[in-house]
């Protein structure tokens, strides 16, 4: 079940175009990737989601129902450009921000206190945000983000600012909220986060969407069938459409990464290799997200000026 749908939405700014009827679907439960280089588009894209902005053209829909001002309750807005106002009190501000969402004020200080505990930062309660750290005010940022209990999050670069502790921290909490069933959108640059949490991905360039899917599926799409084999001695030959790219001699064995044409079967490769050498492991390098971004984004431009 989709819990946002984008159809055809245009967005255009004087002369300038920053979306082309970009179609999205997300759903319920999912981490989604919105991805792209500074200026592709997201950030626009962001802002008519939370009404921020409206589009020139095209709709959006929450749970199969057009955007309305109500639904700004059920969603949740972590933005890259951070919103805090430093000379309130943390305490203070995170319940501001809870009313601001539609929390009766019992209930908005329950929830917040258990996000405080949570979070060990109880002693941060009456200072101000510019006594704190950015990271220190990232967390504050987080919690302002979901304490409300939103269907849908958008984190834009939540990880900016943290350590590496502070960002497992943030990431087990991202993780335990898709648990729960909330959806998330997840906008950032860092690509192995990507390949950590998300399910699926958009990848939005110069305006336009270029790529979308599963993620597991993409990176099965721009495989090169290139393959690493742990073989106990050194390989001596290989079948016809096979190139070996590297080969090095490691304490569990010799590692070769090789490439082998479409016509050949794994099974077919592994025979002739059986024959030669005990195989400690077989797998296939499958591109990373950051190769592949890179790649659709040079072939998108390359595409345009041609």
């Amino acid at each position: 079940m989709a819990v946002l749908t984008v159809e055809e939405v245009t967005k255009r700014y004087a002369n300038h175009v920053a979306l082309r009827k970009i179609n999205l679907s997300v759903d319920k439960g999912r981490i989604f990737g919105l991805l792209g280089p500074n200026g592709a588009g997201k950030t626009s894209l962001i802002r008519i989601i939370t009404q921020i902005t409206q589009p020139d053209s095209g709709n959006v829909y929450l749970n199969d129902e057009k955007l309305k001002p109500e639904h700004v309750y059920k969603i949740g807005y972590l933005p890259e450009e951070r919103g805090l106002y430093k000379k309130m009190e943390v305490g203070e501000q995170l319940l501001y921000f809870a009313r601001l969402k539609g929390l009766q004020q019992s209930e908005a200080k329950r929830r917040i206190k258990d996000w405080v505990v949570k979070f060990e930062i109880e002693s941060w309660w009456n200072k101000k945000v510019e006594e704190l750290s950015k990271g220190m005010q990232q967390k504050i940022q987080f919690i302002a983000t979901v304490v409300h209990q939103p269907e849908l999050i958008i984190l834009d670069e939540p990880f900016s600012g943290f350590d590496p502790i502070n960002a497992e921290l943030i990431t087990k909490e991202i993780l335990q909220l898709k648990e729960q069933g909330t959806t998330i959108i997840f906008s950032t640059h860092r690509m192995e986060s990507v390949e950590q949490l998300c399910d699926d991905i958009a990848l939005i360039n110069k305006s336009e969407k270029i790529l979308s899917g599963n993620i597991n599926d993409i990176r099965k799409q721009f495989s090169s069938n290139t393959f690493e084999l742990i073989t106990s001695q050194k390989l001596q030959h290989l079948p016809d459409g096979c190139e070996v790219i590297n080969e090095k001699e490691q304490l569990e064995g010799w590692r070769t990464l090789l490439k082998k044409e479409n016509g050949i079967s794994n099974n077919q490769l592994l025979q002739s290799i059986i024959q030669q050498s005990e195989i400690k492991n077989f797998s296939e390098q499958l591109p990373t997200m950051q190769e592949i971004y890179v790649s659709a984004v040079e072939a998108h431009l390359h595409k345009q000026t041609n």
